[in-house]
């Protein structure tokens, strides 16, 4: 029996630039539906995007994604089949017809603050703030969420990463078969590049990244030219022959065994041995013995490895020039933003309730560093609080520190301010990022929280709001 290609999921889930409008939650479209029909839905809003604390552990976040989300508010539409798929649904029978050309008319005309890509963040702190029409700045949601939350973590725990291993490390990103979908792998790529590892193992994503893919090889190799030709040797020769610069995998069977056979050869001149690469067992004893036996050939270390195990290797003495690092980087703990409405019509909106409660009105973050650049504390105060252009520096006349608004304008009345940065350019302001922090923020273990304090105004307004919503339910 033949099966249609619309039953059963059998139909491709395949992610382009026309999806963007349907690739979004339920409830942001019959959220839309409703302020239409409520005649709401031009009003001016202003929605912002923050994490309300960091992971476990986690002493800073790296704002990452920013690019593919001005691509995604570029490129955001419902064409005439996408808004009939809706409507066969049955769910907005009773959606006002102003609805359907609302979404005929989709385009994004509104304005974009962002921090810059690569910036550290903390709590509280807006990421991205949209202002636009209440419908089109809600529909938005999902994926900025989406995009925003797993590249953050991405970058984030890439500068963490080199920050254990330190500068001059090597560190790979191997996590393409770990991360969640192959849209997440080539996320995972750009993020991690952008938070300060130096390649990624992921073909499409270097390529289409202007990078050069990076990698070594794998067990299977070796144990298909053993299989056939009784050898681990000729499978190192074999792929030698191909790739002489390429690091040669030698934990298939006995680590130490191999580095021997090795050295043999390649004091007898038979080849030479640029790189292996430590994929199991006690990475500190097994590095301390190849490099004995190898001491020209970088050592490489894979496996499940994370900044915490990079710290500890490096504690304890092991002798690694290099890091693979995949499942640990592009899964685990996940960066729990959220994106809220704070301001309608000029009117501050504030979630109160407990635990989840946020901060009325547009805002801006702004940083104070002292005379050697080291940040000492963030202000999270009003946009109406700016005295000065975004990106000055405001210099106290009492304090050797100054002080600068982070949230850049990036996008205004739907069009571009900014041109696309260089991940080169990224990584770069990454780890400026980080190393402009206290050395106790950026622990792996323990990291100290840093200072974010609310502005008198903010305060003010917060207190201000709280009343209103008070007095407005008891009424």
């Amino acid at each position: 029996m033949t099966t249609s290609p619309s039953c059963h999921g059998a139909t491709p889930l395949n992610l382009n630039t026309e999806s963007y409008g349907l690739l979004t939650d339920l409830y942001q479209l019959t959220m839309a539906a409703c302020y239409v029909g409520k005649g709401i839905d031009q009003h001016p809003a202003s929605f912002e995007l923050f994490v309300r604390r960091l992971p476990q552990s986690f002493g800073y976040l790296i704002a990452m994604g920013l690019e593919q989300v001005l691509d995604y508010i570029a490129h955001f539409q419902f064409n005439q089949s996408q808004i009939q798929q809706l409507k066969k649904t049955g769910i907005f029978d009773r959606a006002p017809d102003a609805f359907w050309s609302l979404l005929q008319q989709t385009k994004f005309d509104g304005d974009v603050w962002a921090l810059p890509e690569g910036t550290a963040v903390f709590a509280h702190e807006p990421l991205l703030r949209i202002e636009a029409p209440l419908w089109q700045a809600q529909i938005l949601e999902t994926y900025l969420l989406n995009t925003l939350n797993y590249q953050t973590l991405i970058a984030t725990r890439a500068a963490r990463l080199r920050d254990a291993a330190g500068e001059t490390a090597k560190i790979l990103e191997f996590g393409t078969r770990r991360a969640f979908s192959p849209q997440a792998s080539i996320w995972a790529a750009r993020a991690a590049i952008a938070g300060g590892m130096n390649a990624t193992s992921n073909v499409f994503a270097s390529l289409q990244l202007g990078q050069h893919p990076s990698g070594t090889m794998a067990h299977a190799l070796v144990m298909a030219l053993s299989a056939l030709e009784g050898s681990e040797d000729g499978a190192f020769q074999a792929f030698h022959r191909y790739f002489p610069d390429a690091a040669l995998l030698i934990d298939t069977y006995d680590s130490i065994a191999a580095a021997q056979r090795l050295a043999e050869q390649v004091r007898s001149g038979q080849m030479q041995v640029p790189a292996v690469r430590l994929d199991s067992g006690d990475l500190v004893q097994q590095s301390k013995k190849v490099r004995s036996l190898l001491p020209e050939a970088a050592i490489f270390a894979s496996g499940d490895l994370d900044e915490a195990e990079v710290v500890r290797l490096r504690q304890e003495g092991a002798v690694i020039d290099g890091y693979g690092i995949g499942t640990k980087l592009v899964t685990g703990k996940p960066i729990n933003g959220v994106y809220k409405l704070v301001e309608i019509d000029g009117i501050p909106t504030m979630k109160a309730s407990s635990g989840k409660m946020t901060y009325p009105g547009r805002k801006q973050v702004f940083r104070q560093t002292d005379h050697n650049g080291i940040v000492q504390s963030d202000r999270l105060g009003l946009m109406s609080e700016m005295d000065l252009v975004p990106g000055a520096i405001r210099r106290s006349s009492t304090q050797p520190s100054s002080e600068t608004p982070l949230l850049q304008p990036i996008m205004k009345n739907g069009i571009r301010l900014t041109e696309p940065e260089s991940l080169e350019a990224i990584a770069q302001r990454t780890r400026h990022s980080v190393t402009s922090l206290p050395v106790d923020v950026r622990r792996i273990h323990n990291p100290s929280s840093m200072p974010v304090e609310l502005s008198d105004a903010l305060r003010a307004l917060t207190q201000e709001t709280q009343h209103r919503i008070m007095t407005s339910s008891e009424g």
